[in-house]
Formats: C-alpha cells, sequence, structure tokens
C-alpha cells in the first residue's frame, strides 16, 4: 500500500475524469489560430508539404495538416497553435481554419443523420480498418480506450467483426491493395452504419495524396459522417469528435 501511495503522489493521478474538460500539457499541437498580419503570399504557397496552406484569403486546411508546426516557426507573426484538440467535424469544409478568425472547430447537428442521435447515441460499436496508415493513428485509437482515456465509459468500443459494428472507422490513405477489404468491410457492416477517418492520412492522402499506389474511390462513393483531424489524432480529439457526433443536440 506505501508503494502504492508513493508512486500516486510521484506520478499523480493518470485517469482523465472528464476527457471533455481536461487540458492537454506539453508541447501539443491543436486547433491553429491565423492572425490578420501580413505575410508575403508567394512564400506561404510551396512550402507545405501537403498543400494544406492556401491563399487570398490565407488558410489552413486540418484535413491536409501534418501539424508540423513549421508554417507556425517560419511565420510566428501569422500562425499560431493552440492546445485546443477539438478539431472533428461532420462537414469537411469545417475543417478549414481561416485567417483573422478564431472560431471553433466542431460538428453541425443540424447536417447529422437523425438516426445517429435515435441509435447510437448512447451505444456505438466501431470497426477499425488500417487502410495502410502508418500505426500512429491506430495507436492513438487503442490509447482512446485505455485506463487513461476509458472512452468506454461513454458507451463507445471497437469490435473485431464488422457485422457486430455500427459502422467503420479508416486510418490511412487507403492504399490499392486495401481498397477492396474496406468495401468488403464496409458491406459486411449492418445498416444503419456511419463512417468515420481519422488523421490526415485518411482525410486527404496526406503526403500521398498524389501517390498512384492509393485508391480511394470509396470515399467518392459514401457518405462521410465525421472527420477527426490530426496527424496523428489525439485520443481527447478522437473521444470528443465521437460524443460530438453522437450527442451534440440540434438548435
Amino acid at each position: 500500500m506505501l508503494h502504492n501511495l508513493k508512486i500516486l503522489f510521484h506520478n499523480g493521478k493518470q485517469f482523465i475524469p472528464d476527457p471533455t474538460t481536461v487540458q492537454v500539457p506539453g508541447i501539443f499541437r491543436g486547433r491553429p489560430i491565423i492572425t490578420a498580419a501580413k505575410v508575403d503570399a508567394d512564400r506561404l504557397k510551396d512550402f507545405c508539404p501537403t498543400n494544406a496552406i492556401g491563399t487570398n484569403p490565407v488558410t489552413i486546411d486540418l484535413g491536409k495538416c501534418t501539424f508540423c508546426g513549421d508554417c507556425a516557426r517560419r511565420f510566428p507573426e501569422k500562425f499560431l497553435f493552440t492546445k485546443d484538440y477539438k478539431i472533428s467535424s461532420n462537414e469537411r469544409d469545417r475543417l478549414i481554419i481561416k485567417e483573422g478568425e478564431d472560431k471553433l472547430v466542431e460538428v453541425n447537428p443540424d447536417t447529422v443523420g437523425k438516426e445517429i442521435h435515435s441509435v447510437f447515441g448512447r451505444s456505438l460499436k466501431l470497426r477499425q480498418i488500417s487502410a495502410g496508415g502508418d500505426n500512429s493513428c491506430e495507436w492513438e485509437l487503442g490509447a482512446a480506450n485505455n485506463v487513461q482515456f476509458d472512452m468506454s465509459r461513454y458507451g463507445i468500443d471497437f469490435v473485431a467483426s464488422p457485422r457486430h459494428a455500427d459502422g467503420i472507422v479508416i486510418t490511412g490513405p487507403i492504399t490499392a491493395n486495401m481498397a477492396r477489404a474496406l468495401q468488403i468491410c464496409y458491406d459486411a457492416t449492418p445498416e444503419p452504419k456511419i463512417i468515420v477517418i481519422v488523421g490526415t492520412d485518411a482525410i486527404s492522402g496526406g503526403i500521398f495524396a498524389d501517390s498512384p499506389a492509393i485508391d480511394r474511390s470509396f470515399l467518392d462513393k459514401y457518405h462521410v459522417d465525421l472527420y477527426i483531424a490530426g496527424n496523428p489524432a489525439h485520443p481527447l480529439t478522437i473521444i470528443n469528435g465521437l460524443l460530438d457526433l453522437t450527442r451534440k443536440k440540434r438548435l
């Protein structure tokens, strides 16, 4: 008992009582802010490897951003990364941060399917598919249900079979070798079902966007219910995104 108390004194409590309000320590990069400071637009165009930065007006697309922070280092007067980890939305356009705006990234409850709240509002079982991922988002999805974050307290869990799932979670840019497997998994999931895509690679292809080795035609055929940004996505981003999708009330 004394040994356990000693560890608790040195390390603190690792369990997070409320993942919706906890502050992130350390050097975490979350939602960026783009100030109104003037910079040379030509200098902004070419240095981002995923073309996440747009000009006129200046924007950052969180679906393409690798969160490397290079823009904030090169143009500190223009870009600032906050520790706001709530960067998920059901609308792709809401992942685009615009110059001069300090606007939250969130789910629009008015465009969420009615069956999502009524069917999945208190219990959500998901089948995760690594479609060519580098295992970083996969690790964070696993961490979301460890003893610290404990996503299952909200009735959200991962299952082994798509036949037991309410939807699929896609990570990775979707390689050509995984395109068929992804389709099979989706077809095996019973209706009604949702599609959640996690991380930069899954949302836009990331640094692999122009590679001939990927096949993202699956996303052209189906409606995506939730985009969870990050590279990789933080467990708190994952948990809050899923909670916003399934439990945020319509206005």
